[in-house]
Parts: C-alpha cells; sequence; structure tokens
C-alpha cells in the first residue's frame, strides 16, 4: 500500500473517531461538569508553562500558536468538521507531509479529548460537590488515570506538529497556495481550516530554531509529566494554583 492511500485511510479514521468522541450523545462524558473547568485549568497550567516563550518576541507567536491551535483548551471540532468535507480536495492539493502534520493535529486533539474525559471522570469520582480544580487535585485525578505511554504519545504528537509545520513553511509555493486559496476556503465555509494553516505558517516564518523551540517544549512536557506520575509535592511552574 502506498504512503498516500496510507496516509488517506489514517486521516479518514482519525477524523471518524475524533467526531464521536466529541458526541454527547455518542459520548456522554462530554456533559460531566467537570470538563469545562478541567479545560480552563489546563490552559492556565500550559500558559504559565510557556512564560519564557511569550516574553521572547522571537518566539511568542509560535507559542501563542501553540496554545490557541495545537495543545489547549480550544475546541477543534469545526476545524476538523471542515477537513473531514474537503478532504479528497486536499489529498489532491496540499504535499503529503503537511498533510501528514494535520493528521498529527487531528490525532493530538483525539488524544487529548480522550485524556481530558478521562480526567473529568475522575474528578467527578474524586471531587462530586468540588467545584473548583487545583494541583492537587488535578495531579490525583492524572495519576489515577494512568496511561503514561499514551501521555508519551500525546507529547511525540505536540513535536511533531510543530516540526511538521515548521518544514512546510521552508516548502517552494506552500505560502502562495494558502494565499491563493483564502477567498475560496472563506466561500466556502472553511474558515476554521484556513485560519489553522495561515496563522501555523505566519509564527513559525519568524520562528528561527524550530527545532530548539519544540525541543523545549518536549522536554518541559515530559518533566511534568513524571513529576505528576512520581507524586512530587510541586510538579507545576510557578504562578499556577
Amino acid at each position: 500500500m502506498s504512503r498516500t492511500s496510507d496516509l488517506n485511510r489514517r486521516m479518514a479514521c482519525l477524523l471518524a473517531r475524533h467526531q464521536a468522541l466529541h458526541d454527547p450523545e455518542r459520548e456522554p462524558r462530554n456533559r460531566l461538569r467537570w470538563l469545562p473547568e478541567l479545560r480552563q485549568w489546563q490552559a492556565r497550567r500550559l500558559e504559565a508553562s510557556f512564560d519564557r516563550f511569550l516574553r521572547d518576541p522571537r518566539r511568542r507567536p509560535a507559542a501563542r500558536f501553540f496554545l490557541s491551535d495545537v495543545y489547549n483548551d480550544r475546541d477543534f471540532s469545526r476545524r476538523d468538521a471542515d477537513i473531514a468535507r474537503v478532504l479528497p480536495m486536499m489529498q489532491k492539493l496540499l504535499p503529503g507531509p503537511l498533510l501528514a502534520t494535520v493528521a498529527d493535529a487531528i490525532e493530538l486533539g483525539l488524544l487529548t479529548q480522550a485524556f481530558d474525559l478521562r480526567i473529568s471522570e475522575r474528578l467527578h469520582a474524586l471531587a462530586p460537590r468540588r467545584r473548583r480544580l487545583d494541583g492537587a487535585l488535578y495531579a490525583q485525578a492524572y495519576r489515577a488515570c494512568g496511561l503514561p505511554r499514551l501521555r508519551e504519545r500525546q507529547i511525540e504528537l505536540i513535536e511533531a506538529v510543530g516540526l511538521g509545520l515548521g518544514k512546510a513553511v521552508r516548502m517552494p509555493g506552500i505560502l502562495t497556495l494558502l494565499k491563493l486559496s483564502r477567498g475560496p476556503a472563506k466561500a466556502a465555509g472553511l474558515s476554521e481550516l484556513q485560519g489553522f494553516l495561515e496563522r501555523g505558517f505566519a509564527a513559525f516564518a519568524q520562528l528561527g530554531d524550530v527545532r530548539e523551540f519544540i525541543a523545549e517544549i518536549g522536554a518541559d512536557e515530559r518533566e511534568v509529566a513524571r513529576r505528576l506520575f512520581d507524586g512530587e509535592d510541586d510538579p507545576f511552574p510557578a504562578g499556577l494554583d
């Protein structure tokens, strides 16, 4: 089987799983009251972890892109619905490496959603009457969920999306293709997908050393995961309650 066929099959499978996991009818845990609180808390945690990147003018756009479009509490269901609608067209127009990066972004969203549902369920069992999440309760739920190998896969996907976008920025003609597709994408109701790609390219075009930036993010996230699984008293960056 060709790489193109493998990628097409992977993309279609990921999109189907992503849609099912976000559907409250098929996945009732989407209605758990802890889910929004968990996502907001994790967004604050990531922003604290990214503090040094956000204070660096060169790295700030890429850091903001990660916080808003790659690994945060944003609802990516519309973007991925866009992809599902135009998948045959994308396979014809976009180069394979960029499609693979889009697939990695979808898999990351899928895995992150699965973890969020699992932790929300655990929080419901651990603290059914509490309304606010803190670091100690999050760490307890995180360890109770376990799955360190899948946590490592989550970090690998964060790295893959960043490196993939960094490589795509250097591909001849990609920026021109994105500019030309802006009008048709808006007319077709594909603004979420178009915006994701354009914001990613704009952020990474001015980053400089992409590999160094991604390596630091990966190292930070692995260290936080290690501290959480080891039960350390203070696993998170300073300034997070």
